[in-house]
């Protein structure tokens, strides 16, 4: 017996917007179809386990694909649980019924689009009219007495259900391509679909009889049941890569997100190696179905070296890439894995600190950009950190909860110090305040790390402190040598202060030095030399920072000096500029250096005619 039903208004609106609108790219009507065969064997392998009489019960649970480009078809075939006519209709039909209305008043609502709601209605099968003018479906229901049916559609003018003897159990579906994509009845188009988004269903695909999913879904299977090798050779097949994972996360969570997830940490940082910038290399899966196998907002930028699968049962399925970087699960998902990411280096930082360190010689860009580019996970990350000290080895790096536990009873800072490396910061002046009253001054020796340091303003509920910026409250400790008179002290800072006024906002005598002559301070809220310079290489106006002198007035220079300033006036002064201005170029407050190696040969002509 033959049906005929015919399509209403609302329909003809749906069908335009899964064929026009829902799916960015035409050959994901592969994936959904797979999709559909796949959850129908599944179906028929539940069945099986309770059921007694089941009509053609040795055929095996398998997806068979076929193409011909003579014909321009493509069939996919699955001998699933099949459809009985009411199903067919039901199941085929839904679009011509209740589902359509809502549908459709969904994805008009203010701000929703059709893909928002997609995964409530099952429409997927409909994205066949995305590349065919005509689809037919063969089926009979896995129950005895079930009919063998055809279902046929133009996607347009409506469908028809008529009986068609000789079906199979199951269903199978042939697509009559449309002239302009004739290129999905080739074989080897059809497998490059099959590898990239249905490498990983559970039963078999085949296409013109060759297997194409011969990789497990890892993911999915239990840590204890997995080897390492296994684990090797996934990363390999799924990162295209050749070197061995230097680590390996594999977890599954069912709230707030169902997940399962399987991601690696390559051996080495290609970026580290002058490739450019890497690109995203974690896949979003659903139900062992590719999403996308770049899904740029999946992971926040910073973590764009991970390789791996994600895969999300609370994904809809039938889902365009677009609005999947839009969604909240996204966002969820986003946050979820980064926790827990983070939450991995830093038990591995314990258990194995030594090949911790060397992934971070070798990945510290990316975490310390986190730092910058991620605030919610800001405080997590600064924890992975590792650096030098005052009270580290020469080598050897230590943590900002290390330093903490050194912290001297009522320190409410962590001090630190940037330069090219560790030997340069030792050579500064400002350390000596800090050793003399066994304060630990973190050394950050990363170009980046001035840049890092003005997004970091504390750890642990304790600010971070540059060592050389004015406002550092010392507590007064013993010194070696006499200093001069506080009237000679006050002579001189007045003078110093009057001779150099252009340069710096004042000169004062301090607690700071113990063997050097002077410093420059920084104003506590100036931006480092490094950001100065990029605002100036952008165009941008970057701010005038004029510093502050402190002298040790112990030191036998500052002596000399202020012997000099009465007996010899302007050899004095020149002195004095030419001390400022290595002091002022140490701490990086000199836009131009050239200027004082100028002013430092016309010194050394003056002392030696």
């Amino acid at each position: 017996m033959s049906e005929t039903h015919s399509f209403q208004a609302e329909v003809k609106q749906l069908l335009d917007i899964v064929i026009n609108s829902l799916y960015t790219d035409r050959e994901i009507f592969v994936r959904e179809l797979i999709s559909n065969a796949s959850d129908a064997l599944e179906k028929m392998r539940l069945k099986q386990m309770v059921e007694k009489e089941i009509f053609e019960a040795d055929l095996p649970l398998e997806i068979n694909i076929s193409t011909d480009d003579t014909a321009n078809t493509i069939t996919i075939s699955d001998h699933g649980i099949g459809m009985t006519r009411e199903e067919l209709t039901e199941n085929l039909g839904t679009i011509a019924h209740s589902g359509t209305k809502a549908f459709l008043k969904s994805s008009q609502t203010e701000g929703g689009t059709p893909a928002d709601v997609i995964g409530q209605f099952g429409v997927g099968f409909y994205s066949a009219f995305m590349v065919a003018d005509r689809v037919e479906v063969f089926t009979h229901s896995y129950q005895k007495d079930g009919e063998h049916l055809k279902w046929e559609s133009d996607g347009t003018t409506g469908y028809q259900v008529e009986e068609a003897p000789g079906q199979k159990r199951g269903s199978r579906i042939v697509l009559h391509l449309k002239e302009e994509y004739v290129e999905f009845a080739k074989a080897e188009r059809i497998k490059s679909i099959i590898e990239r988004y249905s490498n990983f269903v559970s039963f078999p695909v085949n296409l013109a009889g060759e297997k194409l999913n011969k990789v497990e879904a890892l993911w999915l299977k239990s840590k204890n049941e997995i080897s390492e090798e296994e684990y090797k050779e996934f990363y390999q097949f799924t990162s295209h890569a050749g070197d061995d994972p230097r680590y390996t996360m594999h977890f599954s969570a069912d709230a707030p997100i169902m997940i399962n997830a399987l991601l690696f940490v390559p051996g080495d940082n290609q970026e580290q190696f002058g490739f450019g910038q890497m690109e995203a290399g974690v896949s979003l899966y659903c139900r062992k179905v590719l999403i996308d196998d770049q899904p740029k907002n999946l992971l926040p930028e910073w973590l764009r070296f991970l390789r791996g699968v994600i895969d999300s049962e609370d994904l809809p399925l039938n889902i365009s890439r677009e609005t999947m970087q839009d969604s909240s699960l996204i966002k969820k998902l986003n946050n979820l894995i980064t926790k827990r990411f983070i939450k991995f280096l830093d038990k591995e930082s314990k258990s194995n600190p030594e090949a911790f360190e060397d992934f971070y010689s070798r990945f510290s860009r990316f975490i310390k950009e986190g730092i910058a580019t991620s605030f919610e996970h800001q405080q997590s990350l600064a924890a992975l950190l590792r650096f030098e000290s005052t009270m580290s080895e020469a080598g050897k790096v230590t943590s900002f909860q290390e330093y903490q536990d050194r912290m001297k009873d009522g320190q409410e800072e962590i001090y630190y110090l940037t330069g090219l490396s560790r030997k340069s910061i030792e050579a500064k002046p400002y350390l000596e305040a800090f050793k003399a009253r066994g304060l630990e001054v973190i050394f950050f020796t990363d170009q980046v790390d001035e840049y890092l340091m003005d997004t970091l303003p504390d750890v642990g509920g304790k600010k971070l402190v540059s060592a050389d910026r004015a406002g550092i409250e010392f507590d007064d400790v013993d010194t070696e040598g006499e200093s001069l008179s506080e009237e000679d002290l006050e002579a001189l800072t007045s003078w110093m202060n009057k001779e150099l006024e252009e340069k710096i906002t004042r000169v004062d005598a301090g607690k700071r030095l113990t063997s050097s002559p002077m410093a420059a301070l920084a104003p506590e809220d100036a931006q480092s030399p490094q950001v100065r310079a990029m605002m100036k290489n952008l165009g941008e106006a970057a701010p005038v920072v004029k510093g502050r002198l402190e002298i040790n007035p112990r030191h036998d220079l500052i002596k000399n000096l202020n012997v000099l300033r009465e007996s010899k006036p302007e050899l004095a002064s020149k002195i004095v500029s030419q001390l400022a201005d290595n002091a002022l170029l140490v701490a990086g407050l000199v836009d131009d250096p050239s200027v004082v190696a100028s002013q430092m040969n016309e010194l050394v002509a003056d002392l030696i005619s």
